[in-house]
């Protein structure tokens, strides 16, 4: 029997989504926001604790599994999911909460964080940059611009026809399998097989590195540089919670470099794990969560 509850929520943002609750509705509430390639699945080990003392809410973000996903690049902009977020904490009835993202589901919680901190009591991040610092640090730190050409590639659209010609499940295996402990995501594999599966659903995610505003230079570029990086950049009004798997390929620990300045009141708990670990470490990602609520 599972530990929650997945049901369609239809939200006045335009999409559906599907949306796994646990615990008591009149509890505060924490939303838990997956990044790519993945669903509400990320938070499976964490959303049972957490709802011993809050209502927790973990949707599958539009373009995902089999929630909406609208066609057009245009769709995936960070506005769109941050609205979906705040619409589905109204839904609810919870006018603020407590915000947990990983990957770009962290995105998401920062920009939410950054731009409506009168509806995010404390945020949690998981693995996912600080906008201003990510940015920086493809211009200014050559090994972060080296782990991130990935993106580049992300946002060329003949991608998708090559992982329909190859097969989601090849995909699984060639691919992602590569960037997780094969023993720990092998029981996963059907799981992710079917959401990847549903009609759309590879571009949908996909559409959500092709929407951003980030740049991403090559590594032989010099792009013009962003005016807001040289500008006074205005920082976190809420308690922030990183927790940060240190054997991430993907975003090096410079990530952590200067966020105090962007992060008054910020707490910083380092994960011998990659990218993935809420369910790579669960136990200590669950443990960093439930003790810094508590303090």
């Amino acid at each position: 029997m599972s530990a929650f509850e997945l049901n369609r929520i239809a939200l006045p943002t335009g999409v559906e989504l599907d949306v796994a609750t646990a615990g008591d509705p009149a509890a505060p509430a924490i939303i838990l926001l997956h990044g790519f390639p993945e669903s509400h699945r990320t938070w499976r080990h964490q959303i049972p604790e957490l709802a011993k003392t809050h209502f927790v809410i973990a949707p599958d973000q539009r373009g995902f599994a089999r929630s909406t996903k609208p066609e057009g690049v245009e769709h995936y902009t960070a506005d769109k999911p941050v609205a979906d977020l705040l619409a589905l904490a109204t839904h609810f009835g919870k006018d603020r909460f407590v915000l947990v993202g990983h990957d770009w589901g962290g995105a998401i919680a920062w920009m939410a964080a950054l731009q409506h901190p009168d509806r995010i009591e404390r945020l949690i991040i998981v693995n996912a940059p600080h906008p201003f610092v990510f940015q920086k640090s493809l211009f200014d730190d050559m090994d972060q611009r080296a782990a991130s050409q990935y993106i580049r590639a992300f946002r060329n659209p003949a991608l998708d026809a090559q992982i329909a010609a190859m097969g989601v499940d090849r995909f699984f295996d060639t691919t992602f399998a590569k960037h997780t402990d094969p023993e720990i995501v092998a029981p996963e594999r059907a799981a992710y097989i079917d959401e990847w599966s549903q009609p759309g659903a590879m571009t949908a995610m996909l559409n959500w590195y092709r929407a951003s505003a980030i740049v991403v230079p090559a590594m032989d570029e010099t792009p013009e540089r962003p005016a807001f990086l040289d500008a006074p950049f205005p920082p976190l009004q809420m308690p922030v919670l990183v927790i940060w798997g240190t054997r991430d390929k993907a975003l090096l620990p410079v990530q952590l470099d200067g966020l105090d300045a962007l992060v008054p009141d910020l707490s910083i708990v380092r994960v011998d794990a990659g990218h993935f670990v809420p369910w790579e470490k669960p136990q200590p990602v669950t443990d960093a969560i439930r003790d810094w609520l508590a303090t």
